[in-house]
């Protein structure tokens, strides 16, 4: 990982290699919101600005598929349950003066009714209902989770599935999710996710709805 200062690099203009993450320490809010506006939206990074430091990182190919898959297993699922919701993807979320990050997915789901309509987010709006990390690269921080307020976190790696719920502003890790809370979802991912590289997409969802059909 690579520590830059700020007064002697041009951020928005830096280039990051794929698989690369830049820390950027005593950047403070202001200077991270000018930055953001300098970048606009079009960008291959994300980002994450907590205890101001800024974090970039530019996810390589097997991180944009884990996240791809996992997000289509979650529409799924939630179609089979008859739940509308909403895909915000890797929105920028803020709490003013605190936190800013980019989840690699994530959804509303319950708080849904409070977004619709909205196309760029409110200074009340609440955070998603659930966000999805693919951790590659770099770690995701839990405690700049916690600050945003987001009820459920799903964090996948090369070891699995990790699911995180806020409890009392601290994230507890639990076996299943309350969304599916019938289906061991820590088991099944990971499982379609290689089933994907194996046989392509479109068969490992299939599978997937298989699957979930024969368990519940």
């Amino acid at each position: 990982m690579t520590v830059l200062p700020l007064t002697k690099t041009p951020i928005a203009h830096l280039q990051i290699e794929p698989g690369s993450v830049v820390k950027i320490p005593n950047l403070s809010w202001s200077e991270f919101e000018t930055l953001l506006d300098e970048w606009g939206e079009k960008r291959a990074a994300r980002i994450i600005y907590f205890q101001e430091t800024l974090e970039i990182m530019v996810p390589l190919p097997e991180h944009e598929i884990a996240k791809d898959i996992i997000a289509d297993l979650v529409k799924v699922l939630l179609k089979k349950n008859n739940q509308n919701y909403k895909s915000f993807g890797s929105t920028t979320f803020r709490k003013l003066g605190v936190v800013g990050l980019e989840p690699d997915a994530c959804f509303y789901i319950n708080n849904m009714t409070q977004i619709l309509g909205h196309l760029r987010l409110q200074p009340n709006d609440p955070p998603p209902d659930l966000a999805i990390e693919i951790d590659v690269t770099s770690r995701t921080s839990l405690e700049a989770y916690a600050a945003l307020g987001v009820p459920e976190l799903w964090i996948y790696n090369s070891q699995g599935l990790k699911i995180y719920l806020l409890e009392n502003n601290t994230y507890q890790e639990r076996d299943r999710t309350p969304l599916f809370p019938n289906l061991p979802l820590r088991d099944i991912i990971p499982q379609i996710i290689k089933r994907s590289w194996e046989v392509g997409d479109y068969q490992a969802l299939i599978e997937f709805e298989s699957l979930v059909a024969s368990q519940t």
